[in-house]
């Protein structure tokens, strides 16, 4: 299997802005790693430089312990699966499957095999007459991972390749591309700007923006020690809130509270139609979306808009006017000036 590793990689294009900045990470051998950014924070660029199809102007990239700047795409051991599947429309999905072991001289009766051991993994075999034409959007990109795949290969690149499926369809591929990390074993790096793939499929999360990587990390850790106010608001569902600590009752004793707002997720609030006991907004709903058992309640506060999840049965019908109680052990603060996350200590009222 192989690792990659990364170190100080630039890249700008001629009489363009630089889109990637010294940007250094190191891959394990059979990790899932999910690069996850707005468009145009560099990450499609970066996985292009990895798989040979640009080249970088500094830095080195390391595949298997071998410096890989210079080697062509086909020298690398690296697949890639695209955003548009890139299917040949008028061969068989056995084809499109093998087409790349054809170019590199397989034998027909291997190809064909390797091509159903593929269809099989992928749940394909039904379909490996059809053209593409005559399969759903799941069905396409499963092709093209199994035309990936085939190469049988130790590292898969993956650019946003669900993003042209209907929401239902990708919660469900989301489940058999984790299935075949497992099943294979191999090194994936899939780049994305959906931060539930993000936080669902990764061993590992690197969040970029405008060409720096912010930070890379476990999803638990990213989600619940965020480098800064970016990386906070960017991952999460539903998003979290940010209120100036001056506003937010029971902030007022921490040291240095007036230069940091607070980030408060959704999960560490509770919505009451009564005045709890301990730190609490009084709320107006302004709009309330309800997502099955629960509601989505989006309100006015005097500390500022806030969104809060309640179980839908137990507010009954009082929603107009509520009550948000707070955990502010559980709560983030950020420096108001870098939007670096600072820390709250528990027990002694100090941000360090």
């Amino acid at each position: 299997m192989s690792g990659i590793s990364l170190r100080n990689i630039r890249k700008a294009y001629p009489g363009g802005p630089t889109v990637l900045h010294d940007v250094s990470m190191e891959f394990q051998p059979g990790e899932f790693i999910v690069i996850v950014g707005p468009s145009g924070c560099g990450k499609s660029t970066l996985l292009r430089l990895i798989a040979g199809l640009e080249r970088a102007d500094a830095g080195e990239i390391k595949i298997a312990g071998k410096r890989a700047n210079d080697l062509p795409p086909q020298d690398r051991d690296i697949a890639m699966i695209f955003q548009n599947y890139a299917l040949y429309p008028h061969m068989s999905v056995r084809e499109n499957i093998a087409f790349g072991l054809e170019l590199r001289g397989m034998p027909k009766a291997e190809r064909n095999r390797r091509a159903e051991e593929v269809a099989r993994m992928l749940q394909l075999e039904p379909y490996l007459e059809r053209k593409p034409g005559a399969l759903s959007g799941g069905q396409r990109q499963r092709v093209a991972m199994g035309r990936a795949m085939a190469r049988n290969t130790s590292t898969f690149l993956m650019d946003e390749p669900l993003s042209n499926l209907d929401n239902a369809l990708r919660v469900a591929m989301r489940t058999e591309i984790k299935d075949l990390h497992r099943q294979l074993g191999a090194t994936i790096v899939y780049v994305t700007h959906d931060q539930t793939e993000a936080l669902s499929l990764a061993d590992r999360v690197a969040v970029m923006k405008d060409g720096h990587l912010l930070q890379f990390d476990r999803p638990d850790v990213i989600y619940d020690r965020p480098a800064n106010r970016f990386v906070a608001g960017f991952l999460g569902v539903p998003p979290i809130n940010f209120l100036p600590t001056e506003k937010l009752p029971g902030c007022a004793g921490l040291a240095g509270s007036d230069d940091l707002t607070a980030g408060l997720r959704p999960d560490i609030l509770a919505v009451h139609t009564a005045q709890p006991a301990g730190p609490s907004l009084a709320a107006r709903v302004v709009m309330a979306e309800m997502t099955g058992s629960d509601l989505l309640l989006h309100c006015d506060t005097a500390a500022g808009r806030l969104t809060a999840l309640a179980p839908r049965l137990a507010l009954g019908g009082g929603t107009e006017q509520v009550w948000i109680s707070y955990d502010l052990d559980r709560a983030l603060f950020f420096d108001n000036q870098s939007g670096a996350r600072v820390d709250y200590v528990p027990g002694d009222r100090q941000i360090r």
